[in-house]
């Protein structure tokens, strides 16, 4: 993810980060721990404060892991917007517009449509900008009825 503090703060980014994740399970293989990366000793003392609120509004104990930013890798290109993978049509639609894979994961209309396919955001939100992904006429339909579905 690409975080420019002109358009959101780091502690809104923790915010979202708590909001959208589920980090009370302790899982004890690195590449899918829950972590929160800081670049100063600000942020340092964001995340843990943020840590600490989400710990006591929650009322369990969370295994987020706050580390000081290194080096990120990218995931196996099996794991790039894993879910959109998995549906061939809306896969098909999205690589005609993005044929190099590095575009095809760095798509914001992939990443939108890759969170629809997990569950996430509404079909309200989703028919506001449906037509921005440019995907097919089937594209759309499978996408609607995969939405509706959950």
């Amino acid at each position: 993810m690409d975080y420019n503090p002109e358009e959101i703060t780091y502690e809104e980014l923790l915010q979202i980060f708590f909001d959208k994740h589920s980090p009370e399970y302790n899982v004890p293989v690195r590449q899918y721990m829950s972590a929160i990366f800081y670049h100063d000793e600000k942020q340092l003392e964001s995340a843990a404060s943020a840590l600490a609120k989400e710990q006591e509004k929650r009322g369990i104990k969370l295994f987020t892991k706050i580390l000081p930013y290194e080096k990120i890798y990218m995931a196996e290109n099996y794991h790039q917007k894993y879910y959109l993978q998995l549906v061939d049509l809306l896969k098909s639609d999205i690589k005609k517009h993005y044929p190099d894979f590095k575009d095809f994961v760095d798509s914001t209309a992939a990443a939108r449509i890759n969170g629809y396919l997990k569950g996430l955001g509404t079909m309200d939100m989703l028919m506001e900008e449906i037509e921005t992904f440019g995907l097919s006429e089937k594209g759309k339909k499978r996408l609607i009825e995969i939405v509706d579905s959950y």
